[in-house]
């Protein structure tokens, strides 16, 4: 079926692990039926709105490490928590430090990735390295610089361009999110598609259905 006329924005965080049990799931029904899927980069809850945690039932965390795990088996996908943490935290006691030496620079790289006209590609890249279970930290050695060729981007140029305008990137990542809270979910990975809202990984079949049924 070509889809290609078709476009889903999906709002997307680095650090989200349902994020990346979706964008593989995402990556494929691109290459087979051309759909156009456009990231839209935000950043985590724990940047976004830090006080989510401190609503968070204690149960939380615990079942979304199992879930995740769970999840990733049943779609037979390498999964890890990604070491180093993309954000800088602890939850007992619950801290989120204001200076954070990953987070920022990836959502902002994901911006550059748009600019680009790749950013599924990218996004598909990079979270699969982020979260590879075979990577012992993926912040070492040339790991990231090797996963952003592979989407057919240049990490030195992508990190100039960046410096060279950060406020830019900046400004979009906060349309992003202004455009995710008025979309109708406040959660990622959302896909919206003709001003309606899919929440979650679970449900891109129903997404599916609703792309390949409409006019």
């Amino acid at each position: 079926m070509d889809l290609s006329n078709k476009e889903i924005e999906v709002f997307y965080s680095y650090r989200s692990p349902y994020s990346y049990l979706a964008i593989g799931q995402l990556y494929d029904w691109h290459r087979k039926t051309g759909v156009n899927i456009i990231i839209r980069p935000v950043y985590p809850l724990a940047i976004r709105t830090p006080d989510f945690f401190d609503r968070l039932n204690p149960l939380g965390h615990a079942y979304v490490l199992m879930d995740t795990k769970r999840t990733a088996e049943f779609l037979n996908l390498d999964y890890k928590w990604p070491n180093p943490d993309p954000v800088t935290m602890t939850f007992s006691p619950l801290n989120i430090p204001k200076e954070q030496p990953y987070i920022h620079r990836l959502t902002r790289l994901g911006i550059e990735s748009v600019l680009q006209g790749k950013s599924l590609e990218f996004t598909y890249a990079v979270s699969s390295l982020i979260f590879n279970a075979n990577v012992d930290d993926w912040t070492e050695s040339n790991h990231l610089e090797l996963a952003i060729s592979q989407a057919g981007l240049e990490l030195a140029n992508m990190d100039e361009a960046i410096d060279n305008y950060t406020k830019k990137y900046d400004d979009l990542i906060q349309k992003n999110q202004k455009d995710h809270s008025t979309s109708g979910h406040w959660g990622v990975p959302l896909m919206v598609y003709k001003g309606e809202p899919f929440f979650g990984q679970d449900r891109i079949a129903i997404l599916k259905w609703r792309v390949e049924k409409s006019d």
